[in-house]
């Protein structure tokens, strides 16, 4: 794991580490220092400001910052003059990355990594951020030694301001990151905000949510799964059609390694074509867990193909082949470069295929249905000089490449598969990236869920069986010195303490698997575990911290609940508790499960898919409201329950305020909708263009409760646009009836039953998020 430069200088204090991007700088003539209290003394009593580097072993800007700035010998020579330097692994500690990472965002509009970070020694708070920065002004960025220069002259000569502008940052990181919420009402309105939000990023063309660079970002495709317990039909209906879309693309396209199996970090354009090539663990552990997922939903055979491709390259790649699968765990990562070279061991070119394949008909069956014959698609954007080549992808389904190819689906895999064996085997002959092989616990524990899932989905004893043998190293030897769950482990070594991440992670995977293999065995260590989470993170009822109280080497005590490539340990307890009602039965957890959700409650009202997983959380629990009863007056659809319309270009209006229905007697009345100009809303029949399936149409319904039946008279709409785009919509004023019967069990959640309308407006350009509204409709039911 030592860089090229390792002869040349003495080791610096890294390579006491065991962490590999660590030890990738302990032969660097920087005089890097880890994060500790002696390191900070050393800047107190050299009266230095820190220079703290934050980063992980496959960055590819981490590497070229290093051979840029690192080992040259003149700018480490500033470093070591002006500063004390200190390197931090970001996954050891993503606690620290979450701080400093909130400052750089805050100071400059963006982070990433490498994160750089300059700090007062006294209180360990930022006063200048920014992440890569070259060894001579370019990019538009100035020079990392015209940076070093002019920070420590600030902090030489322009202290007070310097000590001023670290609290101000230290202020809005804690605002950001620190804050304590006081709980409100969350309920129905904000699952739908949620739903009509994602549904409303959904990229209509390419799947996903967003444009370049795009994330796989599998927690809102779970929260949309979820959702579909709890939406009208067509709102399944759309979800269903944003879910399978990007599960298509992210399957067919070189964001999955086609050859090898598994899923690279992110695609760097918008069509899932060209990877930024890393393999990190957490990614391919929650996509193992969603495609398996999908495909019991689906009862699809491309997301089971995928989801068992994903298992064996994680069980094959990530982990010491010399015991047992999981039984000494899983490995972090692998990086995205090869001989500097970005992706250069996943790469093909026409003649490589053929030289790899003995036959010339599977030679060209590999080059057509990965798409070689379609021209280059990958260049190198840091070596723009060499030859382009190919990232290998599908352009459909492998049911419709194979209908193409007048194959069935068997025989289509029938000669893919040997064809990939080759491919692999060709490729292994390649230098190939380097593995950052420490464990770390809630990567793990993303798998053992993974692993859980697809055991049981694809009826795969072996998955299971590395879950469990996991799941044991976990409990059994991932262990500091005195006995507490660690975070991460290397070399034998276990030396830092697991934080909440870590906890509610594991937490949820043991649960998974007990329930999967109805191993009453896992019951004792689950209760131990949320013992242990309770009394380390928890600093009032269910407001749990990312830190343990007794930090003392930290400027704030973090509480994060947004949802990024990793989930929040916040939102992850709130869903554990949530889970464990349904299983348990047992009122603790409904106590414990209502005191989590109105610790996470504020952000939910906020922005409910940025805390996606708090978000599922109270999804879980409004399925469970019989269990709950009345420990949480849950929140109704409207956004004010006594202004039911919401501002907007729409009002609504209904003729009755109560109506009675019984056995033998429905009830009906009218509702009214006024669409200011120059707006228009879906009609509740859009048409059949790909344009209408992709819009909400006009529904009333019950939005919570259960107990009647609910039917519309709704009137025809008129067209708008043409073509694909065409669809059918409402503008003016619109008036219909509605019938309403009595019908016992009938509705999405137990409860009173409550009426609601949902429509979408849009105007000549854009559609707004669709809107439901609670009708003022009281149902007595006799």
């Amino acid at each position: 794991m030592q860089s090229p430069s390792d002869t040349q200088h003495q080791p610096n204090e890294l390579i006491n580490s065991t962490s590999p991007y660590l030890l990738q700088h302990a032969h660097n003539p920087v005089h890097w220092r880890m994060w500790s209290d002696e390191a900070f003394a050393e800047a107190v009593e050299r009266d230095v400001p820190v220079f703290l580097s934050i980063g992980y072993s496959t960055c590819y800007w981490c590497h070229v910052m290093e051979r840029e700035s690192f080992e040259n010998e003149a700018i480490a020579s500033l470093m070591n003059e002006k500063y004390v330097c200190i390197k931090l692994d970001r996954e050891e500690h993503p606690e620290i990355d979450e701080i400093y990472m909130a400052a750089t965002t805050i100071t400059t509009g963006s982070g990433g990594w490498p994160m750089s970070v300059f700090l007062e020694p006294e209180q360990r708070r930022p006063f200048w951020a920014g992440t890569y920065f070259p060894p001579e002004p370019r990019y538009g960025r100035p020079s990392f030694p015209q940076v070093l220069d002019s920070l420590s002259d600030a902090y030489k000569n322009k202290r007070a301001e310097v000590i001023e502008q670290s609290q101000a940052i230290a202020d809005a990181v804690g605002e950001q990151i620190a804050t304590d919420q006081q709980p409100v009402p969350v309920g129905i309105k904000h699952i739908q905000g949620a739903v009509a939000g994602l549904l409303r990023r959904f990229d209509r063309v390419n799947g996903g949510f967003g444009g370049a660079p795009k994330f796989p970002q599998p927690v809102f495709m779970e929260l949309l799964l979820d959702a579909r317990l709890l939406v009208d039909a067509d709102t399944k209906e759309a979800i269903d059609q944003s879910v399978k879309m990007t599960l298509d693309r992210m399957g067919t396209g070189g964001i999955f390694d086609q050859v090898g199996g598994g899923f690279h970090r992110y695609a760097t354009d918008e069509f899932w074509l060209v990877p930024h090539f890393e393999k990190m663990l957490y990614d391919n552990g929650q996509l193992l867990n969603l495609y398996a997922r999908a495909a019991e939903i689906y009862d699809d055979a491309f997301y089971k193909r995928i989801a068992r491709r994903t298992a064996d390259y994680v069980l094959r790649e990530m982990r010491d082949q010399s015991t047992d699968a999981g039984t000494t765990g899983f490995y972090s990562a692998q990086d995205a470069e090869v001989n500097h070279r970005e992706g250069q061991n996943y790469l093909w070119t026409p003649d490589q295929i053929r030289m790899a394949l003995e036959h010339q008909d599977d030679a060209e069956f590999a080059i057509r249905i990965y798409g070689l014959d379609a021209g280059t698609n990958f260049q190198d954007p840091h070596h723009p000089d060499e030859p382009a080549s190919n990232v290998l992808r599908f352009d459909k389904r492998p049911d419709l490449l194979a209908a193409d190819l007048g194959m069935t689906l068997e025989a289509f895999h029938a000669k893919l598969d040997p064809i990939n064996e080759r491919l692999y085997a060709a490729r292994a002959l390649r230098d190939q990236p380097r593995m950052d092989d420490k464990v770390i616990c809630a990567w793990n524990a993303m798998l053992i869920s993974g692993l859980t899932r697809a055991g049981v989905v694809l009826d795969e004893r072996r998955y299971l069986e590395a879950a469990r043998h996991g799941a044991d190293f976990l409990l059994d030897t991932m262990r500091t010195p005195d006995g507490q769950l660690a975070r991460s482990r290397r070399d034998h070594q276990s030396t830092i303490a697991a934080g909440l991440e870590d906890h509610s992670i594991l937490l949820e995977a043991l649960i998974n698997l007990a329930v999967a293999e109805n191993d009453d065995s896992l019951w004792t260590p689950i209760e131990q575990l949320f013992i242990s989470s309770r009394k380390h993170f928890e600093s009032a009822p269910g407001v749990y911290h990312d830190t343990r109280e007794d930090r003392t080497d930290l400027f704030i005590r973090p509480r994060t609940l947004h949802d990024g490539a990793t989930p929040s340990g916040v939102g992850v307890m709130a869903l554990v508790m949530a889970r464990m009602v349904e299983i348990s039965g047992e009122d603790r957890w409904s106590d414990w499960a209502v005191d989590s959700l109105n610790g996470v409650s504020a952000s939910i009202a906020t922005n409910p898919i940025s805390v996606a997983n708090s978000t599922r959380a109270l999804i879980a629990m409004m399925t469970q409201k019989d269990r709950i009863g009345d420990r949480y007056a849950f929140a109704g659809a409207a956004s004010d329950e006594q202004q039911p319309t919401p501002k907007g270009p729409v009002t609504v209006f209904v003729s009755e305020e109560e109506v009675v229905v019984s056995d033998d007697t429905p009830a009906s009345f009218s509702v009214a909708l006024e669409i200011d100009k120059p707006f228009h809303i879906v009609a509740s029949d859009p048409g059949g263009t790909d344009a209408a399936k992709l819009l909400i149409p006009l529904r009333v319904g019950l939005i919570e409760g259960q107990g009647v039946a609910v039917y519309a008279q709704y009137p025809d709409g008129e067209p708008f646009g043409e073509g694909e785009n065409l669809i059918s919509v409402h503008h003016g004023r619109i008036e219909f009836e509605v019938a309403i019967e009595k019908a016992d069990g009938i509705g999405p959640t137990p409860g009173e039953p409550i009426l609601g309308i949902t429509f979408q407006p849009c105007d000549e350009s854009q559609c707004l998020a669709p809107v439901t509204v609670r009708l003022p409709v009281k149902l007595k039911i006799e």
